[in-house]
């Protein structure tokens, strides 16, 4: 067995493990149609090299060469159909298609040129380099947030990009690719060739892996970490959240502040018109907290009834606004399941970090300050004094109800 031979063998297995694993990744969430497509991809990359194999037992190898080169290119589609629906890029379905069509025949009309042929070269492994830069366009022109793994993916695909347009040149250095397509796994070329592949291959789909398996448990991390009910960050969910933020924040060198809400009377809405219409409360106060806040701010249900907001980049006169408005507004809303003129409210509590305080002291001074906010009728904000006795930034505390 020539040494082409062996790597191509090689290409067969690893494209089966790769399917597998991506099918893997898709049986986990069934509605992961990114992950199925780069398993169709990677299943047809065995067929590619299947083909590849059988080539030289053909007396006329025209009709598997063409078949090798539609299967490989498919194969590339059905790669960036992946990327596209992972990424939120729509398909170019046509396009790549069409472009399927075009070049196979393209190549089954090159196959009368001389073996050498540079054309005759070019026509066979620029599509694949086309390719290859449509999935870099598809990760470029994502409406997604692109991490470092994303980018990297970027600069594999490009140089996969161009090692395909220097596949041509590099025959030509090697001597050719062969006398005939029989003897191309005999040649220095097709090893060379093989190699590259497996490595530019290997590097894609690895790094696809691991930025599936990273969205996977981005995704198990969120859904353990949200309230069912609400839908905001559960209580440990919003405390992970919320000391990074004020990490963030201290890192910047920008105030943050910490508004904790509680809703006044709500053993009484369970008791009076059913725990339903608790519900409905609590669905309602979350739903106006996530159209509220801004995206840097993070907001959870942190008990039964109590809900915390971060605000980064807020000091306590601005958040102490922040939590009159909500209280306003939310005191105004109907909810269904409860009479017309029956109105819910809830009591607030306000601080901003200290420079000598972490998160925990600055949930604790919110706690008291929404102790106070209940103590004095409930239905009003309190926003605390800093840590020592001393006024934080806001100048006052605020009296009376707002």
């Amino acid at each position: 067995m020539s040494g082409a031979n062996f790597i191509l063998l090689i290409n067969l297995s690893v494209a089966g493990l790769l399917a597998a694993s991506f099918m893997a990744v898709a049986f986990h969430d069934v509605g992961r149609a990114p992950a199925r497509w780069l398993a169709f991809g990677y299943l047809l990359g065995m067929a590619y090299a299947a083909i590849e194999f059988s080539i030289p037992v053909f007396t006329d190898a025209r009709l598997p060469v063409v078949a090798a080169f539609a299967v490989f290119l498919g194969a590339t589609i059905a790669f960036n159909a992946g990327l596209a629906r992972k990424y939120g890029v729509a398909p170019p379905w046509l396009a790549m298609l069409l472009f399927l069509l075009a070049t196979t025949i393209a190549v089954y009309v090159v196959q009368d040129l001389p073996r050498q042929s540079l054309v005759r070269m070019m026509a066979y492994q620029l599509p694949y380099a086309v390719m290859q830069f449509v999935g870099l366009a598809i990760v470029w022109f994502s409406r997604q947030r692109l991490a470092r793994l994303d980018r990297i993916l970027m600069a594999v695909l490009a140089a996969s990009g161009l090692q395909f347009a220097s596949k041509p040149f590099i025959a030509h250095a090697l001597g050719g690719w062969g006398a005939n397509p029989q003897a191309y796994l005999q040649s220095s070329y097709a090893l060379v060739s093989q190699s590259l592949g497996t490595v530019f291959a290997l590097a894609v789909a690895l790094l696809m892996l691991a930025i599936l398996v990273r969205d996977v448990l981005a995704e198990v991390t969120s859904k353990s970490e949200t309230d069912t009910l609400s839908r905001l960050l559960n209580r440990g969910g919003f405390t992970r959240h919320a000391e990074l933020a004020v990490m963030g924040a201290v890192r910047q060198g920008v105030p943050v502040a910490l508004v904790i809400a509680d809703l006044d009377h709500f053993k009484n809405v369970n008791d009076s018109f059913g725990h339903a219409s608790g519900d409905r409360v609590i669905e309602t106060f979350a739903g106006f907290l996530r159209e509220a806040v801004a995206g840097h701010h993070i907001a959870g249900r942190i008990g039964g009834e109590e809900f915390a907001i971060i605000l980064p980049g807020t000091n306590l006169a601005a958040a102490r606004l922040f939590a009159e408005g909500t209280r306003s507004a939310f005191g105004a809303l109907p909810i269904d399941g409860l009479p017309v003129d029956n109105r819910c409210t809830a009591s607030f509590g306000v601080a901003e970090l200290h420079p000598s305080e972490d998160f925990a002291d600055l949930m604790r001074r919110a706690d008291l300050a929404l102790y106070q906010a209940k103590n004095a009728g409930r239905d009003c904000v309190r926003v605390s004094a800093g840590p020592a006795g001393n006024w934080s930034s806001a100048g006052m505390e605020a009296n009376g109800r707002g």
